[in-house]
């Protein structure tokens, strides 16, 4: 039945191969009518080239429009066969449903005609929110049109068996299509294969859903390990009787075969393959490299594992060989580069550029000395008037008698003639300095030593009130001046004690600068692990390695040092010493220095306050950054933290993932599952545990088996897996048995070579199981149903 619908999609984000699209029966076109729905395939593609380029007319495989009713677009890059109709009803459709790919084609040819991956993922377009169902391989360009963030790929099987058979219909509608299914049926009988004893549920629904969906006319199930060994066993590459191992991508399994027929009864399987390998290498890179998490896409971390991965032959022995990392380590590690773009080299500037900047600079320049020659003409200005105001009011007190100067000073704002004349002679000063004239040193001592404090040297029974309290002020204000000419001068010796040291240390720099390199780096060392060793013990409480806390814990006490815990015992004193009677702290002068001890840390140790070691350390890095470019300080030197880190640019080693010791370590889950959590065998004891499962049938048996081993599947491809197998096996059988590993000719493509070979004879028919036979016997009928590769 074909259908008319309306693309929603813009026409330049459509996929030519946009091949499959079913919407619910009332969103068809109403131009449609029932005589066009009626027409032929050749009919509909005419309609189909002449109709409005929005318009798609695409078949549904079902027949009704209820069934495709939830169903919508599938996305590929798959082309479509269009051969279909040429192929005769008896000509049988052969499927390998593995659970990492599909295969589909037909009987009797070397390969199938469709491959795709065996996922389903249904994300929602951002604009319209309508689901698009994607199946297999698809083109990403069109995903940047869809939403996938709640959508991820899904699978119809759990481990190798299937059970998601609404994932499942979603497959067989897509795989008919690229076949080239035209019809509401698909009249061909069909070979699909299975896990070795699969469940009889598993098996029952997926032929209810061949027969009642599709309307097959007849299916049989085949294991795909037995057909890859049946296929090998015709190329001569391995006899009737021998032993299947075959790793596939969510399992394991080893069957055992006598006279060309499988043993189920002694097979044996292992929920370990392909997947837990490339998840496990994912892991680990992830873990290794958590800033490229982005770039390591499950399809890129598939492509590293099956180019770069080996099985070792001794696993401890290649790991102690990695821990050494001599020669052969390198040689067997390989490297990722991952796209890196150097940041641009910065080119110099050309002369009309320098040029330029110059003349933006002088401009500038002109700019900023006019407006400080328009501030310094103000200020002078402002002290020329301020100092004729000094002169006409010293003037004026020529004429003011001796009593009334105080008074007519202080309506002035001022206190005695001396401070006016000490004003007059500061402001003069000021006008000299904003002119440029040079000011004598001994006028500059004699206005800030004995004008500016002229009352210091009067004694206090000559003053009155307001003159004490002046001279108090002078007096504070002298000896804070005093002290901070001494602060700078002791700063001045210091500075120049440090360039004297700085010149030294320069000095032997350039006469050895290797030997001062190493002593640097040494001092540093040295120091930071002093400093790291005092943060040990402060935090341990002063203990070497702080067991003597009974408790286990470090308490407040044990951090503090001396002085801290003197001022605690003051605290703990004074308030003991409060409550036994009446409070007279403060009224002795000693307890002024009491109170200065309670009320701060003396502590040379303080954290906000860096010591010595801390400025030296500080230093000595700086010192190597300057001189050292590969000088990098670490985050535990423990030096000042306000200290802004130097970043180093990124370079191309920076994009690159190394692969050392993950080469061989993932593939080892094969051998040792427990490596990933999972208590089972690994293949080389799956063979002997499928040995022993064997029944008596003669002496010789086992020898005959191992004569015979063939490895098949996709995750038997890594190289050293032959030598590892047999070095296993050989430790669990006995001295002298005869063991020979034997690969397919090709462990992925086998299996559906020796299906499509099987389906191909004329003997095959006998081994389906019909419709008919299903309607009448149902599917319980099944649990007797043996297939028989030997015809």
């Amino acid at each position: 039945m074909w259908i008319q619908i309306r693309s929603v999609y813009p026409v330049d984000s459509m996929d030519p191969d946009l091949n499959m699209i079913f919407m619910d029966p009332t969103d068809l076109d109403p131009n449609l009518n029932s005589d066009m729905k009626n027409e032929s395939v050749s009919e509909i593609s005419r309609i189909r080239s002449t109709s409005d380029p929005l318009t798609y007319l695409v078949p549904t495989i079902k027949g009704t429009c209820t069934w495709s009713k939830r169903r919508m677009p599938f996305i590929s890059q798959i082309e479509r066969q269009s051969d279909y109709s040429s192929f005769r009803p008896s000509c049988p459709i052969v499927i390998d449903n593995g659970a990492s790919y599909f295969r589909l084609g037909w009987a009797g040819e070397t390969d199938p005609r469709v491959i795709f991956r065996n996922i389903v993922q249904r994300p929602r377009h951002k604009i319209t929110g309508e689901t698009v169902t994607v199946v297999g391989d698809h083109n990403p360009a069109l995903l940047k049109y869809f939403d996938c963030t709640r959508s991820g790929p899904r699978s119809a099987f759990e481990s190798n068996v299937v059970y998601q058979f609404e994932i499942m219909e979603y497959i067989l509608d897509f795989g008919f299509d690229r076949l080239g299914a035209d019809q509401s049926q698909i009249d061909h009988p069909i070979l699909i294969t299975e896990c070795a004893c699969n469940p009889v549920q598993s098996r029952g629904k997926m032929a209810e859903l061949l027969f009642e969906s599709y309307g097959v006319p007849s299916v049989a199930f085949g294991v795909d390990a037995a057909f890859s060994y049946k296929y090998n066993q015709k190329l001569g590459i391995c006899n009737d009787t021998g032993l299947a191992i075959s790793s596939g991508f969510t399992t394991s399994h080893v069957i055992p075969f006598i006279n060309g027929e499988p043993v189920y009864e002694a097979c044996c399987r292992t929920n370990v393959g392909g997947y837990h390998v490339t998840d496990y290498l994912k892991q680990l890179i992830s873990l290794k490299y958590p800033h490229h998490i982005s770039k390591l896409t499950w399809e890129k971390v598939e492509e590293l594992k099956m180019e770069h991965c080996y099985i070792a032959a001794d696993y401890a022995s290649e790991v102690q060989l990695f821990q050494r990392g001599d020669k052969e380590a390198e040689e067997k590690t390989r490297c990722w580069q991952l796209p890196w773009t150097p940041s641009p080299a910065e080119e110099p500037p050309s002369e009309e550029e320098i040029a330029r900047k110059a003349a933006v600079k002088e401009k500038q320049s002109q700019r900023l000395r006019e407006m400080a020659e328009a501030k310094r003409s103000s200020k002078i200005n402002e002290l020329e008037n301020e100092l004729k105001g000094l002169e006409f009011l010293l003037e004026e007190l020529k004429d003011i008698e001796d009593d009334e100067i105080v008074s007519f000073l202080a309506s002035r704002g001022y206190t005695s003639k001396r401070e006016v004349e000490s004003a007059f002679a500061k402001v003069s000063q000021s006008l000299r300095k904003a002119k440029g004239e040079q000011v004598p040193s001994e006028e500059k001592v004699d206005v800030s030593a004995v004008e500016k404090y002229y009352l210091i040297d009067i004694p206090d029974d000559e003053l009155s009130a307001e003159q004490l309290k002046e001279k108090r002020r002078q007096v504070f204000l002298k000896s804070t001046t005093e002290a901070r000419q001494r602060a700078k001068q002791k700063r001045l010796e210091e500075e120049l004690e440090k360039e004297k040291e700085k010149k030294l240390e320069e000095q032997k720099r350039l006469e050895n600068p290797e030997r001062y390199l190493e002593q640097l780096r040494a001092k540093y060392k040295e120091l930071s692990e002093k400093l790291e060793q005092r943060k040990r013990l402060k935090t341990n409480g002063n203990h070497a390695n702080g067991n003597n806390n009974v408790s286990g814990g470090v308490g407040r006490g044990e951090r503090l040092n001396a002085a801290q815990r003197e001022r605690m015992r003051l605290l703990t004193t004074a308030a003991f010493d409060r409550g036994k009677g009446e409070d007279t702290f403060g009224q002795r002068d000693e307890d002024w220095q009491l109170y200065k001890l309670m009320s701060r840390d003396n502590d040379d140790d303080d954290d906000d306050k860096p010591d010595q070691d801390e400025a030296e350390l500080a230093r000595i890095s700086s010192r190597l950054q300057e001189i050292d470019h590969t000088f990098f300080r670490g985050s535990e030197s423990g030096a000042s933290a306000s200290e802004t880190p130097r970043f180093r640019p990124l370079t191309k080693e920076d994009f690159q993932i190394i692969l050392g010791v993950e080469r061989f370590r993932c593939p080892e889950v094969l051998f040792n599952p427990n490596f990933i959590g999972i208590d089972q065998s690994g293949l080389d004891e799956m063979v002997g545990v499928s040995l022993r499962r064997l029944p008596t049938w003669g002496q010789g048996l086992e020898d005959k088996m191992t004569r015979s081993i063939l490895v098949t599947g996709g995750s038997c491809l890594y190289p050293g897996m032959a030598e590892r197998l047999e070095a296993g096996i050989r430790m669990i059988r006995p001295c002298g048995t005869p063991i020979k590993i034997l690969r397919a000719t090709d462990p992925i493509m086998d299996a559906w070579r020796g299906a499509s070979a099987y389906a191909a004879a004329i003997e095959f028919p006998q081994q389906t199981f019909s419709r008919m036979d299903y309607y009448e016997k149902g599917e319980d009928w099944l649990r007797r149903y043996k297939f028989r590769y030997t015809i």
